[in-house]
């Protein structure tokens, strides 16, 4: 293995990482963002309430893009495997 396929091989999987990681924690960072300005105006205080709502939306993020989630990773896992040849 050469340097470059290394570099190559860590960056396609930081790009992989990212790209399956951001839409749950752009939704989250969205959702706690809007609790947190809601908190400030009403003046409620209560670090569990950001919790609950963060949650559900990053489950619900899941299960509408799980399977493209899914797709990514195994063809990601399966493009690994194949270079091990190379």
């Amino acid at each position: 293995m050469t340097e470059e396929s290394a570099l190559f091989l860590g960056q396609h999987a930081l790009l992989t990482a990212m790209a399956v990681a951001g839409p749950m924690l752009m939704a989250a960072l969205v959702v706690g963002s809007v609790v947190s300005i809601l908190q400030a105006v009403t003046q409620v205080q209560e670090v569990t309430l950001v919790f609950v709502p963060k949650m559900l939306v990053v489950f619900l993020v899941m299960a509408l893009a799980g399977a493209w989630m899914l797709d990514m990773i195994t063809a990601f896992g399966t493009e690994m495997f194949l270079s091990i040849a190379q």
